[in-house]
């Protein structure tokens, strides 16, 4: 059974940064599509970013510039950093993984974690 746990959400002011970390157990993802989605009260779970099993990434809309993901194999992990925050990236950041190339939508995934709230104050 893959279990995916999220750490790092938190409170922080505008213009601040926040790291968020997915780890993996129960196998290894390392020829997966791993990746980050947001959910807003009241709004859809919108897709954040991507990493292919070969090390390409993939952004949502608004999110390349300020947002970057990435992936540590060997430790069964991965990342978001997130730089320049607004109010409006305050949601539950969930992590998500699919056997798979890459993709956005949330029914093309196979295991996600619980979610990690980051809430950015103006």
């Amino acid at each position: 059974q893959v279990q995916l746990v999220e750490s790092g959400g938190g409170l922080v002011q505008a213009g601040g940064s926040l790291m968020l970390s997915c780890a993996a157990s129960g196998r290894t993802l390392r020829g997966y599509t791993v990746a980050w989605f947001r959910q807003s009260p009241g709004k859809e779970r919108e897709f954040v970013a991507a990493v292919s099993f070969s090390g390409n990434t993939f952004y949502g809309d608004g999110m390349k510039g300020r947002f970057t993901i990435s992936r540590d194999d060997p430790k069964n992990s991965w990342y978001l950093q997130m730089n320049s925050l607004k109010p409006e990236d305050t949601a539950a950041y969930y992590c998500a993984a699919r056997d798979g190339v890459w993709a956005t939508r949330v029914s093309e995934y196979d295991y996600w974690g619980q979610g990690t709230q980051v809430t950015v104050s103006s």
